[in-house]
């Protein structure tokens, strides 16, 4: 079975396809750990370098500012700072994290970038992989250092409160916010139609030669066989899956995944295998689907219909897979 989810953001008309004198190029490189690609329509033969080196600036600016593996970065500069100090912060990362806090908020913290010493307990962070799960008293002493309401916003000074002992890890929202902010680079340079994928996060603009919408396959469980096959067509929309099965560990024979549960402390095991989420904003879907998968099945639907979010849910039951889709990504799908 294959069934198609139409996804199209009103622009004030139908979009038009490319000129016949416009050529496709793929660009393409390394960011955060991962790869990102661009396929785009353009008539000029100099943009794909253009545009290579619009992108390439773009991801270096979310590395230096987000990343929390470089010291020097500024999200790694506020986990340093004093406690009871005001870090200012440059404009991406402050609206990043001003979205962060946003759904941190509407989940009841499901969502919380502030676990950051969580995820490396874990060994999911810069301190590296471990063999088995952290003591009770780890996990303690990480949470007690956690919580979004504990982060104050100055607006005005665009700055930041570290309470003291905050660990921020954006790593659930910055490759989503990168992909957004590739495609404002392409936006600059007069480029309408593309498409944007950071691993595994996308967003397109526009349609192609031959009149059609990108189309893009959602992320399946790597074993789950004769699961049906999901294709999205992207009209100005992103689209961002979180996996339990991308970074996990076993031990004694129980697999915990790289996403982690900020109220209990814990990685999260069994439920849930994926999520993935449609919005105008990639940053916005690489979040949501967290927070879902976080929330469960049950509780993570019931919170996307109550925001109107496009969600599709892949969860696993001794080895059974299984489907569920929020009331708007049903609305989408035409089988």
């Amino acid at each position: 079975m294959r069934l198609v989810a139409i996804a199209e953001l009103s622009t004030g008309g139908p979009p038009r396809p490319p000129g016949p004198e416009c050529a496709c190029h793929v660009i393409g490189g390394e960011t955060m750990g991962t790869t990102w690609s661009v396929r785009f329509y353009a008539a000029d033969p100099t943009a794909a370098s253009e545009a290579r080196a619009a992108v390439e600036r773009s991801m270096d600016r979310v590395v230096a500012q987000m990343s929390h593996y470089l010291p020097e970065s500024d999200l790694c500069r506020f986990n340093a700072a004093r406690a009871g100090r005001w870090v200012e912060l440059p404009q991406p990362l402050f609206a990043v994290l001003q979205a962060a806090l946003r759904v941190s908020s509407q989940s009841d913290g499901a969502f919380d970038v502030t676990a950051g010493r969580l995820v490396d307990i874990w060994g999911f962070g810069p301190r590296g992989a471990i063999a088995q799960p952290p003591d009770a008293a780890e996990v303690r002493s990480a949470m007690a250092c956690a919580g979004w309401a504990r982060i104050l916003i100055d607006e005005v000074r665009r700055r930041a409160w570290q309470p003291g002992g905050v660990v921020l890890n954006l790593s659930s929202i910055a490759k989503g916010f990168a992909v957004d902010d590739a495609a404002r680079a392409l936006d600059a340079l007069k480029i309408t139609s593309y498409l944007v994928e950071a691993g595994g996060e996308l967003r397109a603009r526009g349609i192609k030669a031959d009149c059609q919408p990108w189309r893009v396959a959602v992320e399946s469980p790597p074993d789950a066989v004769g699961f049906p096959e999901i294709a999205i067509a992207l009209c100005g929309q992103s689209v961002a899956t979180s996996g339990v099965y991308h970074r996990a560990f076993s031990h004694e024979g129980k697999q915990y995944a790289h996403a982690i549960d900020p109220r209990t402390g814990t990685a999260l095991s069994g439920g849930i295998v994926s999520v993935t989420v449609v919005h105008r904003e990639c940053m916005l879907a690489d979040a949501y689907s967290t927070a879902i998968q976080v929330l469960g099945e049950q509780a993570g639907l019931a919170f996307a219909d109550r925001l109107g979010l496009a969600a599709f849910v892949v969860s696993v039951d001794q080895g059974r897979y299984t489907h569920a889709c929020s009331r708007a990504f049903l609305t989408m799908l035409d089988e």
